[in-house]
């Protein structure tokens, strides 16, 4: 069984920086994309980032695109996410995922990921 356990949400002020990570155990790591999504109340969920297993160019959405970077460490199985110059709009509960690599669809989509985490609170005052 595949789990993912993040970590490194909290509460920051606009403009600040937050890392998070999600350690991924599964024996193959290497071998598949992980990602992050958010979900704020009422809205859906959304991509935020990915990366492939072949660590090519990242996947960033827009809103995210120059403040946020995505990195995994394939000898410790965890991805990370760097977010800098927090805004309040990026409050949403943070979820890492994992696609394996007989999936196939855009980064950006959630029903490419079979695995998910149990998600972690960010919330950014203004």
């Amino acid at each position: 069984e595949v789990q993912l356990v993040e970590s490194g949400g909290g509460l920051v002020q606009a403009g600040g920086s937050l890392r998070l990570s999600c350690v991924v155990s599964v024996f193959t790591f290497e071998d598949y994309a992980v990602g992050w999504f958010r979900q704020a109340p009422g809205k859906e969920r959304e991509g935020v980032s990915c990366v492939s297993s072949s660590d090519d160019t990242p996947y960033y959405a827009d809103s995210v695109q120059g403040r946020f970077t995505i990195s995994r460490d394939n000898a410790k199985n965890t991805v990370y996410l760097q977010m800098n110059s927090l805004k309040p709009e990026d409050t949403a509960v943070y979820y890492c995922a994992a696609s394996p690599p007989y999936r196939s669809g855009s980064y950006s989509s959630a029903k490419r990921f079979d695995y998910w985490g149990q998600g972690t609170q960010v919330t950014v005052s203004s």
